[in-house]
């Protein structure tokens, strides 16, 4: 079965709209990619109009930045801490955007979307 990403079946009150088109090809979504801290793992993906996505599969690292010093850096990153997406990523080390990330560095907040960007970019916290 295809993942869709076009209305519902059922409206908002559960009575089912009616069928008035296929799924077509450009409605068509993904499974997320679900961004695990491990050793480096990247996948190319094409996408509408033969433009390309990097889908970051896996990482140990990510870009840091630091509003005093106002200057970047690439850190190691210990583990996840915190994911207001779904509590359970923490225990999987999972991230996404708005992630809380222990890092050498102290903690950050995720700024990308690494399922999506193909980089893990935070923002140093406190």
């Amino acid at each position: 079965m295809a993942i869709t990403q076009s209305r519902p079946k059922r409206k908002q009150t559960g009575a089912r709209y009616k069928d008035y088109k296929k799924k077509k090809q450009y409605e068509l979504g993904r499974s997320p990619s679900l961004t695990k801290l491990e050793k480096r793992r990247l996948k190319i993906i094409r996408t509408m109009g033969n433009n390309q996505k990097a889908r970051l599969l896996s990482t140990e690292t990510a870009n840091l930045f630091d509003p005093k010093t106002k200057k970047y850096e690439q850190v190691k990153i210990k583990t996840i801490t915190d994911n207001p997406a779904n509590r359970h990523f923490v225990r999987r080390n999972i991230m996404t955007k708005g992630s809380i990330i222990d890092t050498e560095r102290g903690k950050a907040r995720i700024t990308s979307r690494p399922g999506q960007d193909g980089t893990v970019n935070a923002v140093l916290i406190s």
